[in-house]
């Protein structure tokens, strides 16, 4: 074996191991999300506390990561598609990290919700839906980066719009609670607020989906619409 073929397959195991403390990260954060969740529905402080608590165990991966991408790009001077995939693994695990802070923001909220009177909170299962699809859409794009499948990164883009939608829903359901008793206002805004960081989940799992394609096709689709996705997909080249 050549001194240049030892090079390559260091490199090549390098960005294996990149990829696998992604994925490493990715799963934390996914049960750190469902934690939250589950544990808001349920009423149960203490696994919301725990959720909390594990949030700086989602930072310190970023700023692992972070620096393995920095040492990789300052050692073998990536090219080509090796380069693509180490820049947006440094942008992927910063929407991962935000993922965990919205992880965390769900459960302090929803123990502030415990700590009000129970007759006054609306009905948490308004929330259960759009949670489903944003943990699938969180999955889903796992697998993708993994994969590095462009097509159902292309799926995940898609379901965005179904959250969008489904938060829309909750802000007039919980409009109309609010108007019918007014004494639910405090907690219904509560509600509102956990709602958003769900539908906030659902747009970084859309951001990590957009970079999944750049990683395949080299193409930036950041800001084009869906419905014009598919035709730029097909006209580029990796």
């Amino acid at each position: 074996m050549t001194i240049s073929d030892h090079t390559y397959r260091r490199f090549d195991s390098e960005l294996e191991s990149l990829r696998a403390r992604v994925m490493q990260m990715g799963g934390l954060v996914q049960t750190q999300i469902i934690s939250a969740i589950e544990a808001f529905i349920a009423g149960d402080h203490d696994r919301m506390q725990k959720v909390i608590a594990d949030d700086h165990r989602v930072n310190g991966m970023e700023v692992t990561i972070d620096e393995e991408c920095s040492q990789i790009i300052v050692k073998r001077q990536p090219a080509a598609n090796d380069l693509r995939l180490v820049m947006a693994v440094s942008k992927i695990v910063t929407d991962l990290e935000r993922i965990g802070d919205e992880a965390a923001k769900i459960a302090r909220i929803g123990q502030l919700v415990l700590q009000r009177d129970h007759l006054h909170t609306p009905r948490v299962s308004y929330v259960r839906d759009v949670a489903e699809i944003s943990v699938e859409m969180l999955r889903g794009v796992l697998d993708a980066f993994a994969r590095l499948d462009a097509v159902k990164a292309t799926s995940i883009i898609r379901d965005d719009q179904i959250v969008d939608e489904k938060f829309r829903g909750i802000m007039r359901q919980l409009i109309t609670y609010m108007l019918e008793d007014p004494r639910t206002i405090t907690s219904a805004f509560d509600i509102v607020f956990i709602a958003k960081a769900i539908e906030r989940i659902g747009d970084h799992a859309k951001n990590i989906a957009e970079n999944v394609i750049y990683i395949v096709k080299g193409k930036d689709v950041r800001h084009i619409a869906f419905d014009q996705l598919e035709h730029t997909l097909r006209s580029s080249t990796p």
